[in-house]
């Protein structure tokens, strides 16, 4: 397992490497995978939307674009994550800015485990999954 956080024309966000290795790793092994090689990368509004529109060919701004690299049970990819939308999102939804970004960065991971949120239903199966491995976060800060 090896996961490496990286900023792009922002400051990287103060997260608990080591705490959130562990949660990725027990998401992914609740959906019968294992942990590659993860690389986040935090950036803003503007690099999203470059990326968006140079690699997907869309013309919006996102929260994340998931790369997948995965093989059969080996989750693997790149997850570009823009701070502006996270924050924005969080206002929005009425989170704490730290608890949207929690669930961004599993977002990835449960893309990169199979799970899909653009055919019907599927956004309601995604949500349910972030809001439980959610509580597995606030089960490792128990510890």
């Amino acid at each position: 397992m090896e996961i490496n956080f990286i900023a792009e024309k922002v400051e990287l966000p103060q997260l608990d490497a080591s705490k959130i290795e562990k949660w990725i790793e027990r998401v992914a092994a609740c959906h019968g995978k294992v942990v590659g090689r993860l690389t986040y990368v935090f950036c803003d509004d503007e690099y999203i939307l470059a990326t968006n529109r140079q690699f997907l060919g869309h013309d919006y701004y996102t929260d994340i674009i998931t790369f997948d690299y995965s093989t059969s049970r080996r989750i693997a990819g790149d997850m570009v994550i823009s701070l502006d939308t996270v924050e924005s999102n969080a206002v929005l939804v009425g989170a704490e800015p730290e608890q949207e970004l929690h669930r961004v960065i599993i977002h990835g991971v449960l893309h990169l485990c199979g799970i899909n949120d653009k055919g019907p239903g599927e956004r309601e199966v995604m949500e349910q999954y972030e809001n439980q491995a959610l509580e597995q976060l606030k089960e490792i800060d128990g510890l």
